[in-house]
């Protein structure tokens, strides 16, 4: 600040009120008077008593307080709705053109809220959404406005600042997404929450206005919900728009859907013990023209809203199939492949024989194929089609994997009654297990209860090398995860078993006997 600011009137005045207005200096008015009076009499005491108010009033001690924020709020988090950040987004716009600053929207979603609901409840979750939303304004800037914009999604407008580029926005988005992954304590479970940030920058886009800037912001968020939990985008040219309306989602969904856009991609199991390949889950994805991905929380639910999803599981079905086909064909030892049931696929009373024929056609073992089964579909399952179905394919002989453990209340009899073969462990539990000694527990009681009754375990969602060994020490057979490799089209298997071979016979084993 130059000295001639310092000195202006307006900043003057405003550090003479805060200095009169401060407690401390409140509690030397008595005192100040009475000396007054000892060293002046009573006309220095008058002066004083009189000068004091008026020198309060000269610095605006007097005025009237800023009126309270009425913009509409979110009833969960207390933070703006939807419109507030559009507003603030255009304030923010229209102060940095006039200035030759830049500003910024940032949107930042927790990763796999429905899990945490479903496991938790919606109370649950509702105290997760207002802690992540105080954490989150806790680390903006006085000037900076978040809102909550539905869901689990937040929005962030920056003020103009002089030096917003690519580098701040990442440093900021960073800095959002370590707030959120502070344990929150529900249940007495510490839980572990992570966000996925797509940003636009208003110097990338020097003709967009709030509305354009927030479509920005969602187009690279959903490229960075494409890449995996906890991944951050910046909007470039180019970047594909996001689809923003359930109607249009479902449409464009469904249209994608049918041109063979929606299609399986592949990530690997691997065994604990030897470290080699034991099976690939296939999972949908939306490939996008310049090879980009969109990510199932954004289709799967305009595939429901169009009643699609049965449609989509045979698609996976048979590409999986295919896929196993063409290991086989390749050489290459792939033992299993694993397929997700949805529960209205569960629902179809001829789901069993439409496997089966598949299977006859492709010529597969039906113990080749692994359905994975929700944990609350089944825990939700009477005597009715569902529970018929799954154990048909038991007996059929494919796999049953019990998927999501731990976010259910599957019984020990319904583990039983649906022949589970596998129970695969929740992101939620694995998460920063080898650093959480609650997290190890959770672990460890899920992996000896599995043992007692005799099924095999998979940990899913392992993000680092530290879970991993982790998770072999404890005994869990297989783990799959971004730490072994991310989801990855069926051309480009090959490769990476190749590789992932190759490193095997270079490197040492990571297995149950470790130290």
């Amino acid at each position: 600040m130059s000295l001639r600011s310092a000195f202006a009137p307006a900043t003057l005045r405003r550090r003479l009120r805060r200095a009169l207005g401060e407690p401390s200096a409140l509690a030397f008015i008595p005192a100040l008077s009475l000396t007054a009076f000892w060293t002046g009499g009573e006309g220095a005491l008058i002066a004083t008593a009189l000068g004091l108010p008026a020198l309060f009033a000269l610095a605006g001690g007097f005025e009237g307080a800023a009126p309270p924020d009425a913009r509409p709020r979110d009833p969960v988090t207390g933070l703006l709705l939807s419109d507030g950040l559009t507003a603030a987004l255009a304030a923010a716009r229209d102060r940095a053109a006039g200035a030759g600053l830049g500003t910024a929207c940032l949107l930042i979603e927790i990763d796999e809220i429905e899990a945490l609901r479903d496991r938790y409840g919606t109370e649950a979750e509702e105290r997760l959404l207002r802690a992540a939303g105080d954490r989150l304004r806790a680390v903006l800037r006085d000037g900076d406005e978040i809102a909550r914009l539905g869901g689990a999604r937040f929005g962030v407008a920056l003020q103009p600042a002089r030096r917003l580029d690519l580098e701040a926005g990442l440093q900021i988005a960073a800095r959002l997404q370590r707030a959120l992954e502070e344990p929150a304590v529900v249940d007495g479970a510490a839980v572990y929450l992570t966000g996925s940030v797509g940003f636009s920058l208003s110097r990338r886009l020097p003709e967009a206005d709030a509305p354009g800037l927030l479509r920005a912001a969602a187009a690279a968020l959903a490229e960075a919900q494409a890449a995996g939990p906890a991944a951050v985008r910046a909007h470039a040219p180019g970047m594909a728009p996001a689809v923003t309306h359930r109607a249009d989602r479902a449409d464009a969904a469904a249209a994608a859907l049918e041109a063979g856009r929606i299609v399986a991609w592949f990530q690997p199991q691997v065994c604990t013990d030897t470290g080699r390949v034991t099976g690939f889950e296939a999972l949908a994805r939306w490939s996008q023209p310049d090879g980009g991905a969109i990510p199932p929380a954004e289709f799967l639910p305009a595939l429901e809203d169009a009643g699609l999803l049965a449609r989509l599981g045979e698609q996976m079905l048979r590409q999986s199939l295919t896929a196993l086909s063409a290991w086989d064909r390749s050489g290459l030892d792939v033992p299993r492949v694993a397929v997700n049931l949805s529960a209205a696929e569960l629902r179809d009373p001829r789901l069993a024989d439409r496997i089966a024929w598949e299977l006859d056609r492709f010529g597969i073992a039906p113990g080749r194929l692994t359905l994975e089964v929700l944990e609350t579909v089944i825990a939700g399952a009477p005597e009715d089609v569902t529970a018929r179905n799954v154990n048909a394919l038991a007996e059929l002989g494919c796999g049953i994997d019990l998927d999501d453990f731990g976010t259910g209340h599957a019984s020990f009899a319904s583990l039983r009654r649906f022949r589970v073969g596998r129970i695969k462990i929740d992101r939620s539990f694995v998460a920063k297990c080898d650093r959480d000694p609650d997290q190890q527990r959770l672990v460890t009681a899920v992996l000896s209860m599995a043992d007692q009754l005799g099924l095999a375990t998979v940990g899913e969602g392992v993000e680092t090398g530290g879970e991993h060994a982790l998770l072999a020490q404890l005994g869990c057979d297989h783990v799959q995860g971004f730490a072994i490799a991310r989801p990855m089209p069926f051309d480009d298997t090959a490769e990476w078993i190749a590789r992932h071979g190759a490193r095997l016979d270079a490197a040492p084993r990571i297995g149950r006997g470790a130290g």
